[in-house]
């Protein structure tokens, strides 16, 4: 008897008549003879709607209240969901996030998971129930609600089947797996049959929305086997697991991208020991994550800094930096928050020279002009025009052979 952890998404549960189909698929791996926990997201648009009603009553909601108030929507749908299996002879209970116990830092709207307690999960399992939770949210140490952000239930999800031992953790969602770009961009996209954690990781956080970083973290930490499924047709999905040594890895995996990039540039710091941390460290604490960082070559004592940030986040940066410009005597605070980011990710890098040769030569033909560039052992970024978005990731998915035949 193996233990499974299904994980649905807002698209997957957006209906009553999608319920219902969750339902039937949860019945039949119960008829396999396998123990289930299931976690759910909010139904598609609820958090949307949930969120308009705060600013409804104002432009900024206390966070702590804005928890209490997104976490319902996810409450739902555990009811609707055991109601469902329930009806159809499966013995089923919900269990929110606080019920569950899973256990928060907090750091209201953006937390993190440090701890699940899964005796009473354990007891229902024992008992051939389906325990459905609710993803996206849990309680900290001094009981307040709290949740997760955007994507939150797949960390949910992973830190179950963490907890629970589990055999495997299946992600159902609108897409039948990770392809090599984005479909809807890129027609002769390719499903991927399997990928590394290393690869989904660099992908999950450079744009592609199948799976949440801290997800995939969790994951390749707990050596979790995540299959990327879909909730409305049958295949295998997309397995990530450990890179096996005598694994051939394909030279590129994937193209990704990201369209909720911001770029801000700190103009004519002093070029001394020190100026990077004074810069980023306002930033660090108003909790906005940093991406790329490009400090130009110093002249005459000053130099250029210039940073990525996600879109969301770009005019707060942008007035925490105006008033670091004037502590450090800086000459200028110019930003850009029409740019994008595309990527191209393999685990084959390790072992193939020229993967940047190919990049930028690919771009250049098309006169897209590269504004700032970085690598890791796995994967190059470039940031370009917003308006070069589709046709760049075109390119760069035909340069490196990743469509189909």
């Amino acid at each position: 008897m193996a233990l499974i952890v299904h994980k649905y998404g807002g698209t997957s549960v957006g209906t009553t008549e999608r319920i219902q189909l969750v339902a039937d698929r949860i019945v039949e791996t119960k008829k396999q003879g396998h123990q289930i926990v299931v976690v759910v997201s909010a139904m598609s648009g609820e958090t949307n709607r949930l969120l308009s009603l705060a600013k409804k009553i104002t432009e900024s909601p206390s966070p702590r209240e804005l928890d209490v108030l997104l976490s319902t929507g996810e409450q739902v749908t555990i009811a609707l969901l055991t109601m469902a299996l329930e009806k159809k002879g499966c013995d089923a209970v919900s269990y929110t996030g606080g019920q569950v116990q899973i256990k928060t830092d907090s750091v209201h709207n953006k937390a993190r998971i440090n701890n699940i307690e899964v005796t009473r999960v354990q007891k229902e399992l024992q008992e051939g129930k389906v325990v459905v939770v609710a993803g996206f949210q849990g309680v900290d140490e001094n009981g307040n609600i709290t949740t997760l952000g955007r994507g939150g239930s797949d960390t949910t999800a992973v830190a179950m089947a963490t907890a629970l031992n589990a055999n495997e953790c299946r992600i159902y969602t609108d897409v039948d797996g990770v392809y090599t770009a984005d479909p809807s961009v890129v027609e002769n996209a390719q499903r991927l049959s399997c990928l590394t954690y290393e690869e989904m990781l660099e992908m999950a956080s450079l744009g592609s929305k199948v799976l949440q970083t801290r997800a995939v973290e969790f994951a390749r930490k707990y050596n979790i086997n995540l299959r990327v499924l879909s909730s409305f047709k049958e295949g295998s999905g997309t397995l990530i697991t450990n890179e096996e040594e005598n694994m051939e890895a394909a030279l590129i995996s994937g193209i990704a991208h990201n369209s909720d990039e911001a770029k801000l540039t700190v103009i004519g710091v002093p070029d001394k020991p020190g100026i990077a941390s004074l810069i980023l460290s306002p930033i660090a604490e108003a909790n906005i994550e940093v991406d790329m960082i490009v400090q130009n070559v110093g002249l005459n004592n000053s130099t250029d800094f210039t940073f990525t940030v996600h879109r969301n986040d770009y005019e707060k940066a942008m007035s925490i930096l105006k008033e670091t410009a004037k502590i450090i005597d800086a000459a200028d605070v110019m930003g850009d928050n029409k740019i994008v980011k595309i990527s191209v990710v393999g685990v084959g890098m390790r072992s193939h020279a020229g993967v940047a040769r190919t990049i930028f030569k690919a771009l250049a033909d098309e006169k897209i002009n590269i504004q700032m560039i970085s690598t890791s052992e796995i994967k190059v970024s470039v940031v370009v025009d917003e308006k070069h978005l589709e046709s760049g990731v075109r390119i760069l998915h035909m340069a490196f052979g990743l469509g189909k035949e």
